[in-house]
């Protein structure tokens, strides 16, 4: 039997970003990647989704106060 992860209730959507998203989301923060939380490339979740080392992910979270509370990794080695 096997569990199939983005499916499970504990575990938060993830996405990679499109190019432009990622740029849209460096301008509106005035940061450069290299500020971004990181997440690494061997997690469970990033390899599931195929995300590659220099990928931002967008982590979707429910959220009691806001509904949905989004939080953004970049993939490093």
């Amino acid at each position: 039997m096997t569990v199939n992860l983005q499916e499970h209730v504990l575990v938060p959507k993830h996405e990679i970003m499109s190019a432009q998203e990622k740029r849209d989301l460096l301008k509106r923060y005035n940061i450069a990647k290299e500020g971004l939380p990181r997440i690494k490339a061997e997690d469970v979740m990033v390899k599931k989704i195929d995300a590659k080392p220099g990928d931002i992910l967008r982590i979707i979270r429910d959220s009691p106060t806001a509904g949905k509370a989004f939080y953004y990794r970049i993939v490093v080695e």
